[in-house]
């Protein structure tokens, strides 16, 4: 299991080159401090310089003296380039919605960031400066969740972001939420006057998807491995077979997210003896595929995972701003701000932990129902009839999965015409990001439930113990929940579990005793 490197006293240093999604995870989410390399500021102010020579010039250039989008062909001169860029943020502050988690607007402040400070924008020094002050300062932007179609990028996320930046809008700070000038100004921070061309570098990019597939990669990450123990929890429970894990059956078939998990199977079942107890008896021929191909579905969402994270450290290595100053000078348009490849990976990802939840439900259902040929209880109830033990936990499984389906279906299949007929091809992209966070979010309630109801099956497997991995599954949910001795209220331990899932702590008890997982 791959977790954070980076530590609370190392600063992620932002010199324009890739950024890794544990950076994005570290900064955004544990207050990581950010800074910005020196020789960057000298590649800013030669790239500033060229700006100015532009401007000098006679050619329009879009973005600089002209209009955008739709209006590229109105020409802007003297003071009104100025406006223009500050009229530029303030308009395309247009979403709606629910804030965005401050983990998310953290990201972004990142990204972009990391993207102008690329050199490839014109920008000066001072608007990078204030991003990462931004950062430092914890001061977050208010962002509605809705208002981006994926191309230009995620302009009305990264608008609302700008807006505070000059002074506008509205911030969540240390003290709480409050005009941005008043949080700026409480935290030693000045408004920036916008320059030419800056307020298109501010909202022009995919830093808002890229944002959130960095996050949801590392989220998913975690869920495949804490999937491969809730899964061994539950053969084990269930008096499954630990057979078709061998490793020389899966080089027949070498996908490598699938012998990732068998490989995982195996470590956490080794020497198990419950296994033992049973490996002779003839209760069960074949588990079902639930069981049986649990390798293979949990690896092919770990290659869903794979191909995310290619595109996505792609982007974290990419400029999407638009138009971009090339090292001769020139100042061209660039179509690198679409979100097509960012729409495809987060929707690939998406189907991936579908899935990986499909399985899940499938599996508890068969630990927990009519179950006499495995000696259990049904639903694993202490006393079934009276108690109706976990049969409705497996209810809210069976809805989250529905919902998880429904945030598989991609959005980036999707286009709707913006800007009159000149962003005629938009790829929705960042609705794609949104139901991923969603369907990870989800899944983790639904892996949740398996490992409870796996522990109460361990339970009632004594006085065979269960083996060294999965023990020490078993042995971390008895931490934080009691077996069900009688009919109780589940969702606090479901909730309390899947938050722990999402910090890592089951992966974690389980490789402090068998070692790492893949």
């Amino acid at each position: 299991m791959v977790r954070t490197t980076t530590s609370a006293g190392s600063p992620v240093v932002l010199d324009g080159g890739p950024l890794a999604p544990e950076e994005v995870a570290a900064v955004a989410r544990h207050g990581v401090e950010v800074s910005l390399a020196e020789d960057v500021r000298e590649r800013l102010r030669a790239g500033r310089a060229a700006v100015e020579e532009h401007l000098a010039g006679a050619r329009p250039v879009y973005g600089v003296t002209t209009g955008i989008g739709a209006l590229a062909d109105v020409r802007i001169d003297g003071p009104d380039i100025h406006r223009l860029q500050e009229n530029l943020v303030r308009s395309h502050a247009a979403g709606v919605g629910d804030p965005l988690p401050a983990e998310v607007v953290r990201a972004v402040m990142l990204l972009r960031a990391r993207t102008l400070a690329a050199g490839y924008s014109g920008v000066r020094a001072e608007v990078v400066d204030l991003l990462v002050g931004f950062l430092n300062a914890r001061v977050h932007p208010v962002v509605p969740d809705r208002g981006s179609v994926g191309a230009s990028g995620d302009l009305a996320q990264l608008a609302h972001i700008g807006l505070c930046l000059i002074g506008e809008g509205e911030a969540d700070g240390p003290h709480g939420r409050a005009p941005a000038h008043e949080l700026l100004s409480r935290s030693g921070l000045q408004p920036l006057r916008l320059e030419a061309k800056e307020g298109l570098a501010l909202v022009n990019g995919t830093e808002g998807m890229a944002a959130i597939g960095a996050l949801a990669c590392v989220d998913a990450r975690g869920l495949m491995t804490s999937a491969d123990v809730t899964a061994a929890l539950t053969v084990e429970g269930g008096h499954g077979t630990d057979g078709p894990f061998g490793d020389e059956l899966h080089a027949l078939r070498p996908h490598p997210g699938q012998a990732r998990s068998a490989s995982n199977l195996r470590r956490l079942l080794s020497g198990s003896p419950i296994i033992e107890s049973h490996r002779e008896s003839d209760h069960a021929v074949q588990d079902p595929y639930s069981v049986r191909c649990t390798p293979q579905v949990h690896g092919a969402a770990r290659e869903s995972l794979a191909f995310a994270e290619r595109l996505v450290s792609t982007e974290l290595a990419s400029v999407t701003d638009n138009p971009v100053l090339l090292p001769d000078g020139r100042v061209e348009s660039t179509g690198n701000f679409h979100g097509e490849p960012m729409a495809y990976a987060l929707d690939l990802l998406a189907v991936g932990v579908a899935g990986l939840a499909n399985i899940a439900e499938r599996r508890t259902l068969w630990l927990i129902g009519p179950s006499d040929a495995r000696g259990l209880p049904a639903f694993l109830s202490p006393d079934p009839g009276l108690g109706s033990g976990y049969m409705l936990a497996q209810y809210t499984q069976a809805a989250l999965v529905s919902e998880c389906k429904q945030l598989g279906v991609p959005a980036g299949l999707d286009s709707i015409p913006t800007s009159g007929i000149q962003e005629d091809h938009v790829s929705m992209g960042w609705l794609s990001g949104l139901k991923l966070r969603r369907a990870i979010d989800l899944a983790r309630r639904v892996l949740a439930v398996e490992a409870v109801c796996g522990a109460q099956a361990i339970d009632l497997r004594r006085p065979y113990r269960p083996a060294s991995g999965t023990g020490a599954a078993h042995r971390w949910i008895r931490e934080h929940v009691a077996a069900l001795s009688a009919d109780r209220a589940l969702t606090p331990e479901v909730e309390d579990v899947a938050a722990r899932l999402a910090a890592g702590e089951l992966a974690g008890a389980v490789e402090a005793a068998v070692g790492g997982l893949e």
